[in-house]
């Protein structure tokens, strides 16, 4: 059993580096299908990405509610290292999560798994965090909304294979919905709850 001592590190320098990975992603929500990379160096514990790690430390603490899939919480090591550098609280109820970290989106749950937030409080909805194959090779979609001129073309790997149909929910729910953040090794794609895919997929 890994004791505390032996949790893999978090940031070096944690204001600068959550400066920086809180930039990375403000830029990834504003600019939906670009892909940004976390340049913060971070410890991971085992089936989490450098990128989930970095997303962790900067957006978590003891007011987040975190939810992980069976991969992730294969073993007690990411629990215990999120509560020891975040205090987040890791929770079974993914109704209530604020983030849910999925290590294997092939058995990512139904969205009415997660919370949608309501009308008055759209905010107090679940943002995924996928990790996937890849996020610059694989079948390409083109999306469109908010932050994207024109369209924009992501060309990735990513599971599970319906995922922007599943996403198609937050039409209807806005500004309801769910926000989701893939990730690749050090780098992430946002697809906020107002990007729509136009082909592809």
């Amino acid at each position: 059993m890994t004791t505390v001592a032996e949790l893999p590190a978090g940031f070096a320098d944690k204001v600068l580096s959550a400066q920086s990975t809180f930039r990375c992603v403000m830029n990834a929500m504003a600019r939906p299908g670009s892909v940004q990379r976390i340049v913060s160096a971070a410890g991971t514990p085992p089936a989490m990405m450098r990128g989930t790690a970095a997303i962790a430390l900067t957006l978590f603490d003891h007011d987040t509610p975190v939810w992980l899939d069976a991969r992730m919480s294969a073993t007690v090591d990411v629990a215990k290292w999120l509560k020891f550098h975040t205090s987040a609280p890791v929770i079974a109820d993914s109704s209530i999560a604020s983030f849910a970290l999925v290590a294997d989106p092939e058995n990512l749950p139904a969205l009415d798994r997660f919370a949608f937030g309501s009308n008055e409080y759209p905010d107090r909805s679940t943002t995924l965090v996928l990790q996937v194959e890849s996020l610059t090779d694989g079948p390409v979609v083109e999306l469109q909304g908010p932050g994207i001129d024109g369209s924009a073309a992501l060309r990735a790997s990513i599971r599970p294979r319906d995922l922007f149909e599943r996403l198609s929910i937050n039409a209807t729910l806005f500004p309801r919905g769910i926000d989701v953040v893939l990730v690749h090794d050090d780098s992430i794609v946002a697809i906020p709850r107002t990007t729509r895919l136009v082909r592809g997929g």
